[in-house]
């Protein structure tokens, strides 16, 4: 079994992506990495992440430094949960570059709307992270939403209703 990723391993990480990048791409860190590199939480089981556009190198790479790194990696990101935000890479913050590879969090609003969806307390509390330290306003975030909305049948493990209540609730509306 793997060790759970700190901050240190998510940069070990993206070093190692970075000397592999043969073109320049973007990284886009989800979830627990955010979380992580934020300080929001000291580790995450595994770090989720998005390349655009992929690269067979990265990918390749991925077995040989999830046992060196002693890492778990996923290639998940809200686009594999909820509809696409508009707007979603333009909103994804800059955080570093490597050789390569540009890193950015993945867009908060929609990482928000994923976790909000999702509903597990370690989510709930990232929502409160990002609501606090001003990376989400709950006006937009329930705008967006409503922009969404009608696509939710697209994804029929999601129940709107329900998704609705946890928005209207976590955006205080």
């Amino acid at each position: 079994m793997r060790a759970d990723a700190d901050a240190a391993k998510v940069r070990a990480l993206v070093r190692e992506l970075g000397r592999v990048a043969r073109a320049p791409c973007r990284l886009y860190l989800v979830g627990g990495a955010t979380a992580v590199l934020e300080g929001w939480r000291e580790t995450t089981v595994d770090v989720d992440l998005r390349i655009e556009p992929e690269a067979d190198e990265l990918l390749r790479a991925f077995p040989g430094l999830k046992e060196r790194l002693s890492l778990n990696i996923e290639l998940a990101s809200p686009l594999d949960f909820i509809p696409e935000l508009p707007g979603w890479r333009e909103r994804s913050p800059f955080v570093l570059s490597e050789g390569q590879v540009s890193v950015h969090h993945f867009d908060p609003y929609s990482q928000a709307l994923a976790k909000i969806e999702r509903d597990i307390a370690q989510d709930r509390e990232d929502v409160s992270h990002m609501i606090e330290a001003g990376l989400v306003d709950r006006a937009r975030l329930l705008e967006l939403f409503e922009t969404i909305e009608p696509e939710l049948y697209r994804f029929p493990a999601v129940d709107p209703a329900s998704f609705r209540r946890r928005v209207r609730r976590a955006t205080g509306a």
